[in-house]
């Protein structure tokens, strides 16, 4: 306790109005890489599955990359953005177990996250075994309606192994056992190359056969991870009896698991709409085939910023748990320096490839040709995104989700969607005025968090933190100002 108070003591001397050198920000650099790197590595190769399964699927035939990339779009929007969004209430309640030493706690919590996200799963399979007729209900090509709701339903055992993958994400981490997910993650995708070569080529399952290899390979994983938390000895003072302690932290699960999930939705489904709405375009196959490429491109590329975020929302909790202002706010300026860094490369990048790059999705002249005019208005999305994938690690770790699921609802929906659909069906600008539209409301997005962040008052959250972590108070007014 009194080595507490001692930090507690540093952190009031170290406030936020102390200047910043970039020695301090180097320091703070070597302590976020440990961190982000292996977070980047296993958000990379995880999201590499249904990337890779698309790629491939892609050279059978424009319907079958358009299909493919309607039903991977519809599976994130009603799916697994619900399970991720849920799991990253793990965030909070294993993270507050852990530095409370309540170590078995964290492993009734994670037992209590996947009970809870697969009685989500069941309604969510039965709306996923008649996508095709929602589709055509909609309005969506009947052809790519059939094909996508047949892809969809073979991603029904995928529904459920993510259910169980994303609680053991938030477990590892928060005892930082990233090694174990960096190791089964990169043999999964080792594995799923080859895998989904051959159910998709030669099988005969066509397309289907990468939705398949999706369903295997995120078992896998799973399997891998369970094995190791049930037999390593690093998390054996994590594991718990399964009791009747399961079911009575449903209820508190769900208070944190509500508000972490619309935060996350929000965004998500306002690029999945994108994709439904290119569906209502002239030539949909081509426009749906080129905008879902591009988004799994962003979705893809935001892997290395959402490892920053992570690392950026670890440190900062943190320091603010431990009345350290003066670190919070060090690590506000070095992840946005690294963001800024690394989104600047990866986009210049991009844009020296954009006239081979769709050719690693389809042979076809016209879907390449109309990648690369894409490519500009992706690169842009690339650095909005990293921005603001830093920026909202920052908000999760102070407790400001209520808030991003603020930002997110005025920056897509009164911005971002109706702008889109201005440009893309009465100005007729079709799929670059819709991606034009979304990048809006990314660029609103990134400017509102970049108010609320400079805004700031971190001793304030400091003090926040410190209430809620030792006195049980509620967060109240969150110190913005």
């Amino acid at each position: 306790m009194e080595e507490g108070l001692l930090v507690v003591k540093e952190g009031e001397k170290g406030s936020g109005s102390r200047s910043i050198t970039w020695g301090v920000l180097a320091e703070e650099m070597k302590r976020l890489g440990p961190i982000a790197a292996p977070m980047v590595a296993v958000t990379l190769t995880q999201d590499l599955l249904q990337v890779i399964s698309t790629m491939m699927v892609g050279h059978l035939g424009e319907l079958a990359l358009s299909s493919t990339a309607i039903a991977t779009s519809i599976s994130g929007v009603t799916g697994y953005s619900f399970l991720l969004g849920m799991a990253c209430a793990l965030e909070t309640l294993c993270g507050q177990a852990y530095g409370a030493q309540q170590y078995r706690k964290i492993g009734t919590q994670t037992y209590t996250a996947i009970f809870s996200l697969i009685i989500v799963c069941l309604p969510l399979s039965i709306l996923w075994m008649n996508m095709g007729k929602v589709l055509s209900f909609i309005g969506l090509d009947p052809l790519i309606s059939h094909e996508a709701g047949k892809f969809t339903k073979w991603l029904v055992p995928s529904l459920f192994a993510y259910a169980i993958l994303q609680p053991l994400v938030p477990y590892f981490q928060m005892q930082s056992l990233t090694l174990p997910m960096l190791i089964s993650s990169c043999i999964t995708l080792a594995f799923h190359v080859p895998l989904c070569w051959v159910l998709v080529f030669k099988s005969g399952l066509d397309n289907l056969g990468g939705a398949l290899a999706v369903d295997i390979s995120i078992w896998l994983n799973v399997i891998f991870l369970v094995l190791y938390m049930r037999y390593s000895s690093t998390c054996a003072k994590t594991r718990a009896p399964i009791s009747m302690d399961v079911l009575r932290g449903v209820g508190e699960f769900f208070s944190f698991a509500v508000p972490s999930t619309v935060m996350i939705c929000l965004e998500w489904w306002s690029f999945e709409l994108l994709i439904l709405l290119s569906g209502l375009l002239p030539n949909p196959e081509l426009e749906t085939s080129v905008l879902s490429v591009c988004l799994n491109t962003i979705a893809t590329l935001c892997s290395i910023p959402y490892g920053f975020g992570a690392a950026a929302s670890t440190r900062i909790s943190n320091e603010l748990g431990a009345g350290n202002p003066q670190g919070a706010r060090v690590t506000t300026f070095a992840v946005m320096i690294l963001a800024v860094v690394e989104t600047t490369i990866v986009s210049a990048t991009l844009f020296a490839t954009r006239r081979i790059f769709g050719y690693t999705f389809s042979n076809e002249k016209e879907f390449v040709d109309y990648v690369t005019a894409m490519a500009p208005l992706v690169c842009l999305s690339v650095i909005m995104d990293g921005l603001q994938c830093v920026l909202s690690g920052v908000a999760r770790g102070c407790g400001w989700q209520h808030i991003g699921a603020y930002v997110n609802l005025g920056a897509f929906y009164l911005v971002g969607i109706p702008v889109a659909v201005l440009l893309g069906f009465w100005l007729q600008l079709r799929g670059k005025g819709l991606w034009i539209g979304i990048l809006a409301g990314a660029i609103v997005q990134t400017i509102l968090l970049s108010i609320i962040t400079n805004c700031t008052n971190w001793d304030k959250q400091a003090t926040k933190a410190r209430e809620r972590l030792f006195e049980g108070r509620s967060s109240g007014n969150n110190g913005i100002m």
